[in-house]
């Protein structure tokens, strides 16, 4: 249960769960299951189970954030190592409650009451859980946190200045070409120099899940992780359709808007991979304040915005829900999660002065608010969050919902934001499905050696990145650009969920340009939602079509390259 409190981060009251109380509570629970006769007494049985699930999830999330703040910190990796290595038992478990409620003679009314979704996550849970897969998922926990570390520890030398990977990225805005490259080639330099321990984590890592899949009755991988990951209304058959549409309708478009960034920087055809990251010949826009600045700026800015926003952001500054600042040792990328005992989301981020730290605040803040939302509806831990690609509607939506704002944070420079940053939703398009696209063959040829998945990168970059040069760039020459997109490593086939939302969000965008004062309370509602609905229900909620309709792609992706092309930046 949600327990009302003012804690601050660092205060959240943290303990070790107590594997044998929680295995006796357990053992409690499936006794009331069985013996339950009546709908309320069944009703009370999954509510208990619910706050089990609650309280042991709520410490395994502060143990993993605590850990990706400092992953060289050996008490907070002693604390996220325990939720490694018993995690699998605590599944089975659940999957033992499951199995109950599946058979239980009032299963049609448990239905009933909780939704058909309650119960078909749990089929699918059934699916995707066998007790003999347990080693093998502590297995590919602790690849996951091996590669998290590595990538985390990694010190890159450039002009007299040591860097972390998150660090580093910086230059690649940099306004002078040559200090783009050579930044460029001593990350690369790193890279190389860890290559092969990043094979060696990966092809683990594949074999490892499939034989997780094999031996949970799947033929392959994607047909396991599909079911795992709770996609119901549609097909890997449905992506490849969606995949085949970027590829003939938004990779022609991006490549002109790539041709139209090198014209601008001077370049014409002598357009590199280490110049995709210059926008402007003057530099892209970046953010004119400190950390600290941007905060109180998006802090005036969610009040403005409505007072549900408002509201939400004034807790999360207050409760230090936010850990913003690179640092050495901390962990790449920017995400979001939550801690659903106490009801609180949290912000994981790396600022490195780009115009990135803006984006990924509100990316971000969208998920938060969308989890802070649902957490005030939803007493069910499976209806706080709903599917990935659910999820990433409201954290894309939430970047263009802001835009108004932009000149809080840019000054002068906030319509060329704007201009880059709708610009980089369309040419992400491509990169999201060549990442898709690569995981389903990783998986369908588990047993390749780390040269051919290279080769097959390499090929599928020609296909939707068809502009892409490298020069002087050992690592990404030879295939091995993937090995630094954390997705593929840690979260397989989460990457074309951010171009399905991209598309819906995209959407909301487009209302907004022309006036529909209704689409953010659709936005809201839709946060409300939470995953009490799958995901082309809550597309149909937001009134939003679906990314697999015919013509959609393209009406969306037309509207923002004509909106680009009036554009004088």
């Amino acid at each position: 249960m949600i327990q009302p409190n003012s804690y601050t981060f660092s205060e959240l009251p943290y303990a070790r769960p107590d594997l044998s109380v929680l295995n006796r509570e357990y053992d409690s629970l499936f006794i009331a299951l069985e013996t339950a006769s009546t709908l309320d007494a069944c009703k009370q049985a999954i509510l208990t189970w619910n706050d089990l699930r609650t309280r042991y999830e709520t410490m395994d999330s502060i143990a993993n954030t605590r850990f990706k703040q400092n992953v060289k910190d050996e008490n907070v990796k002693t604390e996220h190592q325990f939720f490694i290595e018993n995690g699998p038992n605590v599944t089975e478990w659940n999957e033992e409650v499951v199995k109950r409620i599946l058979s239980h003679p009032l299963r049609a009314s448990i239905e009933e009451e909780f939704g058909r979704l309650f119960v078909l996550r749990m089929e699918n849970n059934a699916k995707t859980f066998k007790p003999e897969i347990k080693e093998l998922l502590v297995e590919e926990a602790n690849a996951g946190q091996a590669y998290t570390a590595l990538l985390a520890e990694g010190a890159i030398e450039f002009r007299g200045e040591t860097y972390n990977l998150s660090g580093i990225r910086k230059f690649a805005e940099d306004p002078d070409r040559q200090t783009r490259h050579e930044a460029l080639q001593a990350q690369q330099a790193y890279l190389m120099g860890i290559a092969d321990n990043l094979d060696a984590l990966y092809d683990n890592l594949v074999k490892t899940r499939h034989k997780i899949a094999v031996a949970t009755g799947f033929k392959s991988f994607v047909e396991y992780r599909y079911t795992q990951m709770g996609r119901i209304d549609y097909t890997s058959t449905d992506v490849a359709r969606f995949r085949a549409i970027v590829q003939n309708v938004v990779v022609p478009i991006a490549a002109k808007l790539y041709r139209a960034q090198s014209n601008r920087l001077g370049l014409n055809s002598d357009f590199r991979y280490h110049d995709e990251g210059l926008h402007f010949v003057d530099g892209n826009p970046q953010p004119i304040a400190n950390e600290a600045t941007i905060v109180q700026d998006a802090q005036t800015m969610y009040r403005e915005l409505s007072p549900e926003t408002g509201a939400f952001f004034d807790m999360m500054v207050k409760r230090e829900l936010m850990d913003l600042s690179t640092r050495p040792n901390k962990a790449r990328g920017g995400y979001c999660t939550s801690f659903p005992m106490y009801g609180t989301p949290f912000i994981f981020s790396n600022f490195n002065g780009t115009a990135g730290d803006i984006t990924v605040l509100t990316h971000e803040a969208g998920h938060a608010f969308q989890v802070y939302s649902s957490s005030q509806q939803h007493e069910l831990l499976d209806n706080l969050w709903p599917t990935m690609e659910a999820c990433e509607i409201h954290s894309f939506g939430m970047e263009l919902f802001t835009w108004r704002w932009m000149e809080k944070f840019f000054g002068e420079k906030a319509a060329k934001f704007r201009y880059s940053h709708l610009e980089q939703a369309l040419t992400f398009l491509p990169y999201s499905c060549t990442v898709d696209e690569f995981q389903e063959w990783v998986y369908s040829h588990p047993d390749a050696a780390p040269a051919e998945r290279n080769a097959e990168w390499k090929r599928l970059e020609s296909i939707y990145l068809p502009w892409r040069k490298y020069e002087i760039m050992p690592f990404n020459e030879s295939g091995r650009f993937w090995q630094t997109q954390l997705h593929i490593y840690l979260y397989p086939f989460y990457y074309i969920d951010y171009a399905l939302a991209q598309v819906c969000a995209l959407q909301f965008w487009q209302r907004s340009e022309k006036g529909d004062s209704t689409a953010f309370a659709d936005y809201v509602h839709i946060c409300k939602v939470g995953g009490s609905q799958s995901f082309l229900e809550i597309v149909a909620s937001a009134h939003l079509k679906s990314p697999f309709d015919a013509g959609c792609v393209e009406a969306v992706v037309h509207d923002a390259a004509n909106w680009l092309e009036r554009q004088v930046v």
